[in-house]
């Protein structure tokens, strides 16, 4: 007997599994430590043991085991430079300096390294895990937790992707690849894909008694996809346009960090050198940060603090480093940005031994720190638009999807645009992996 079919949505800020009967979907609660069960947080942590953790017990795990924990660096060999010149040649041995204290490694936007040709993997601990490594473990997990719950083996799946990982063909069939070998080793014997808008699209038809031309705006933390479609009856279903474009959540974080946030850490001072300047401005890089406790880092700090008239601001730089509090600094930050969508004022504060924070940031404070987006994203939709072939009023409604779509200045460019009466808002979570699920039936 054939396992069970479901889809997945594999998200750069969160995921889910869901399957359908025909009749129901079926959110499964895959992460029970999480207030939303049903949405498990796109977050791997390894321990030293290599044992894999994901999603709510992932973070949990990482603030036990890491907070304010001591460190011990070794000199370790990490291999070998050769050296070739006129009728030199030589081989010298490359040390780097390794916390061997070090309990575990966290990784999150794991799927943005799909569109990054800069990383192809990490080493973690003794072994290098290249991307496809690292997702099938976490997708493996998915795996395993879903089975628990349904009580059968899975065997197909149909997972979601944008519309787009590159704008070059290859790149984007290599990304795809990578993706689907992931699945295979994690142990999917079928792999189907959809892609992620037009599995909103799914959804939303389900509640369709009469045909309807449906733009759907696929806002989530890493991409914003859109597709135009045609709906409500199977038979004559048509995508007129699929676009998408690499702006989503995630750039908001960093520019609330970059034009916000810095200034707590040192940014700007008079006593900076060039490199520590270029440093402070990496922090907004979530990548960076974790990396940089390093004894020589450590030294450098010490020194910048005794030679600054602002110390106190680079004291707060060296304990958000040291203290391993980069996942908290990133989380406070995001939630603040959530905050922004129902409310017209928030506070990003972070209080501790070396480390008081206090910004008051407003929603008018925050669209004019992402205009640059706002008008890119506005430019696109246009001409996404332009390129379906129909005009402003042959749209019948318009659908909101992801975690960004609930950003007030994007909903207002929809409602200008289309007005207030199309524009609606489906389950920003769980319409992807719901119409995953109806596809993979």
């Amino acid at each position: 007997m054939p396992g069970k079919r479901v889809g997945i949505d594999f998200g750069t800020s969160n995921s889910g599994v869901a399957w359908y009967d025909g009749h129901e979907i079926h959110l499964l609660p895959i992460d029970q430590s999480n207030i939303a069960p049903e949405v498990v947080k796109s977050i791997l942590y390894i321990t030293r043991d290599y044992e894999p953790f994901i999603g709510q017990e992932a973070i949990l795990l990482y603030y036990k085991n890491n907070i304010d924990r001591p460190r011990r660096f070794v000199k370790k060999k990490a291999g070998e430079l050769d050296y070739f010149g006129a009728d030199l040649f030589y081989v010298q041995d490359v040390y780097v300096l390794v916390d061997e204290l070090a309990p575990g490694r966290l990784l999150q936007y794991l799927k943005t390294g799909l569109r990054s040709d800069h990383y192809s993997g990490t080493y973690i601990f003794d072994r290098f895990y290249d991307l496809s490594s690292l997702i099938n473990i976490y997708l493996h997990e998915l795996k395993r937790r879903a089975e628990a719950i349904l009580g059968e083996p899975i065997e197909s799946v149909t997972l979601g992707r944008p519309v787009q990982f590159y704008t070059d063909p290859e790149k984007d069939r290599k990304s795809e690849e990578i993706l689907r070998n992931a699945a295979i080793e994690a142990g999917f014997k079928q792999i189907n894909f959809e892609l992620e808008p037009v599995a909103a699209a799914l959804f939303y038809e389900t509640s369709l008694t009469n045909p309807e031309n449906v733009l759907i705006f696929d806002f989530g933390g890493g991409t914003l996809d859109i597709t135009i479609m045609r709906l409500g009856d199977p038979q004559g279903r048509q995508v007129y346009t699929s676009a998408g474009i690499g702006i989503a959540g995630a750039d908001f974080d960093q520019a609330i960090i970059q034009k916000r946030m810095l200034g707590h850490l040192g940014k700007g001072l008079p006593e900076n050198d060039p490199d520590l300047e270029k440093l402070i401005e990496s922090i907004s890089d979530w990548q960076v940060l974790p990396q940089l406790s390093t004894p020589q880092m450590k030294h450098r700090l010490e020194g910048a603090i005794t030679r600054s008239q602002a110390a106190p601001r680079l004291k707060a730089l060296e304990t958000l480093i040291f203290n391993d509090l980069a996942l908290q600094f990133y989380n406070r930050v995001e939630a603040a940005k959530m905050e922004l969508s129902d409310q017209g004022s928030t506070v990003i504060k972070m209080e501790g031994e070396d480390i008081h924070i206090w910004e008051l940031l407003t929603r008018l404070q925050f669209e004019h720190d992402i205009q640059e987006h706002h008008q890119r994203i506005e430019a696109f939709l246009l001409d996404t638009l332009d390129h379906s072939g129909l005009d402003v009023g042959e749209i019948d409604t318009v659908i909101r999807t992801g975690g960004s779509s609930n950003v007030p200045c994007f909903i207002e460019m929809l409602t200008k645009l289309f007005g207030a009466g199309k524009v609606k808002s489906s389950n920003a979570f769980s319409s992807v992996v719901s119409g995953l699920a109806i596809r993979a039936f």
